[in-house]
């Protein structure tokens, strides 16, 4: 998928300055793991509300690389994937920790790179439509974890997928003008169970994405605006 390996590229050149070498290896090879469907999807919002607007337009969001509408829409995008990337990989190690099993160095290595993908994610959103929900994605996922940690309730391990799907809605439509309208954020998190049932592949209809969103830019879902930080 084309619009997976810009946000992989750009992903990769968001933590080009993170050292040691070891350490940005390591965060370098689970990019390249990745399926970037997070980033993906916040990137095909934005398509969704530009083809709503103009057929055709959309397309410069990929097609040319110097734009700068395409550099606005990359950085939300990597900054959706790589607080998934964090949290995801948060969520892992609370459900199977690796210390138990010896690997201390390696337990410790992935907590530091969990705090730094979240951390670089909410570092692209700052200043953006997207920083409350943000903010308010990664809280949802402490409350969640600690309640499976203490009820061995299986089923709020979608709540993660479900909740950065809602993101990227946000992120991608107010990066070019447009609202995640109810009926598409009740679309992106029912992708959530085919994350989970696909290895984080949800399959998502790209017309599907084009009727839900909504190109009125008053914030008809209470989301705020970049005038409002």
């Amino acid at each position: 998928m084309q619009e997976a390996a810009v946000v992989r590229r750009a992903a990769t050149d968001a933590i080009e300055d993170v050292g040691p070498e070891q350490l940005h290896d390591r965060i370098v090879s689970r990019l390249e793991g990745s399926a970037m469907i997070a980033g993906v999807l916040t990137v095909q919002c934005a398509r969704a509300v530009l083809e709503r607007r103009a057929a055709g337009t959309a397309r410069a969001v990929i097609d040319h690389p110097d734009d700068p509408l395409t550099d606005a829409v990359a950085k939300r995008a990597v900054g959706v994937q790589l607080i998934y990337e964090g949290l995801g990989l948060t969520r892992t190690l609370a459900q199977d920790p690796p210390w138990p099993a010896d690997q201390k160095d390696e337990g410790d290595l992935d907590v530091l790179i969990a705090d730094i993908l979240v951390a670089r994610g909410f570092y692209l959103l700052a200043h953006t439509e997207a920083s409350d929900e943000a903010v308010t994605t990664v809280r949802a996922f402490g409350r969640d974890q600690t309640v499976r940690r203490e009820t061995d309730d299986t089923s709020l391990d979608r709540n993660l997928e479900a909740d950065v799907f809602e993101l990227a809605t946000v992120a991608g439509t107010t990066a070019v003008g447009g609202q995640p309208s109810p009926g598409l954020r009740e679309y992106a998190n029912s992708l959530a169970d085919g994350a989970l049932a696909n290895g984080g592949r949800p399959e998502f209809s790209t017309d599907r994405l084009s009727e839900l969103v909504s190109i009125d830019s008053t914030g008809c879902d209470g989301v705020r605006t970049s005038a409002d930080h």
